[in-house]
């Protein structure tokens, strides 16, 4: 048990990445944060709910303790900007997606306090993301890592009007064999609107881990929170959430197929 994530072993070669699910701040790092703030109102929520389905079908999960204001686990430990020319947010973020500051007067993290904490919670996220990818691919031969993530429909600071349901991301096609994309481009995912390579095609995980040459297949799936959500709240919505489990379970039944051929 690591106090950074809990990782769900499974028998199959696919694990499903949440890096945005955490919740939690230490204590230290909440003092110097805006009252906002503590209420990690960015976080990608209930991704691990959304995908419960997955353990019984044998597909390993990582899920992080920690919120993303914390550190963004799915960012350049360097702090290179994701997407250039568009509006990023950073490695340890001091402004929320409404752009409202996190952190209290002259509190910002300093470098060395990044640094600090790229060595605590950073990178045991990734040593054991790439520990059972390692795992999976000398036991399987074939991996297929599925990045697991959430946003608000509307986000003016990221794109313009309303975000389609589901944005599929594969580094412009570099994360995952061609075949695979082709399987996801064929599912009816009715009445659900969908987007590959649009405003998100695959943050640091999909782009540093997806090597197909070596037959590590990633894909950033970024589902709008509309779809489960009461927004603009983060009230789980039982009814809307059933209806769309059904197509994701039919995206990861097509992931967990191409694992397993």
């Amino acid at each position: 048990m690591n106090a950074n994530y809990s990782l769900v072993k499974g028998n199959i070669g696919m694990l499903i990445s949440m890096p945005h699910n955490g919740q939690q701040i230490p204590e230290a790092i909440a003092d110097t944060m805006t009252t906002s703030a503590r209420r990690v109102v960015d976080t990608d929520w209930y991704m691990d709910k959304l995908y419960d389905f997955a353990t019984a079908m044998g597909i390993y999960t990582l899920n992080p303790t920690y919120s993303r204001y914390v550190i963004d686990l799915n960012r350049n430990p360097n702090g290179e900007a994701l997407y250039i020319g568009e509006n990023n947010t950073e490695l340890c973020p001091t402004t929320a997606f409404d752009l409202s500051p996190l952190y209290l007067k002259n509190q910002q993290p300093t470098p060395e306090e990044v640094a600090r904490r790229v060595k605590q919670y950073w990178q045991p996220y990734h040593q054991v993301l790439t520990e059972t990818l390692a795992l999976l691919k000398q036991q399987y031969g074939k991996v297929v890592l599925l990045d697991a993530h959430s946003i608000l429909s509307h986000v003016p600071r990221f794109f313009d009007g309303q975000l389609p349901d589901f944005n599929f991301g594969t580094a412009d096609g570099k994360s995952c064999d061609s075949v695979l994309l082709n399987n996801i481009r064929a599912l009816d995912l009715s009445p659900y609107s969908c987007a590959f390579n649009g405003r998100f095609k695959g943050g640091y995980i999909t782009r540093a881990y997806g090597k197909p040459t070596d037959n590590i297949h990633a894909i950033q799936l970024e589902l709008s929170q509309h779809t489960y959500m009461n927004e603009p709240s983060n009230q789980y919505n039982q009814q809307k959430a059933a209806q769309v489990k059904q197509h994701l379970k039919k995206f990861v039944t097509c992931l967990a197929d191409f694992a397993q051929r």
